[in-house]
């Protein structure tokens, strides 16, 4: 008995234009570095676009677009459970991205961004105190 190829076909919505990144895989804490590969954050989560949270998603409706990188103080809420009030949260958006990889690469500078304050605190302030903590090891 011969099976018949078009007996398994499905009315699956052609793929989606552009770049398929797994947002779990390939964004969230991944490190993202400006311009000049200088540390600015860490990727917390995304803010999306063309989805309202808590709708029923109709079947062919366009899929939702990422706008942007939220970034801010994650590491306390981490440890002690819940969320970030949305007040406390950074954006990035997501037209400042060059380059999705091992890192996130902008396009921007890190001193022109908000989320690189914590980074830029950190490098003065406790790395800098660090004997030769001020200049990278030749």
């Amino acid at each position: 008995m011969t099976e018949n190829p078009d007996a398994f076909q499905t009315d699956a919505a052609p793929p989606p234009a552009g770049q398929v990144l797994d947002a779990h895989l390939h964004v969230l804490d991944r490190q993202v570095l400006d311009r000049d590969d200088v540390p600015v954050t860490t990727a917390d989560d995304l803010e999306l676009d063309g989805i309202e949270v808590g709708a029923r998603i109709e079947p062919g409706s366009p899929p939702p677009t990422v706008s942007a990188i939220l970034t801010g103080p994650q590491l306390v809420m981490r440890l002690f459970g819940g969320h970030a009030p949305a007040a406390r949260r950074v954006s990035i958006p997501w037209r400042l991205v060059a380059e999705v990889d091992v890192v996130i690469r902008l396009a921007a500078s890190g001193d022109d961004l908000e989320a690189g304050w914590a980074e830029r605190w950190v490098s003065r302030h406790l790395i800098g105190r660090i004997p030769g903590g001020r200049h990278a090891p030749e």
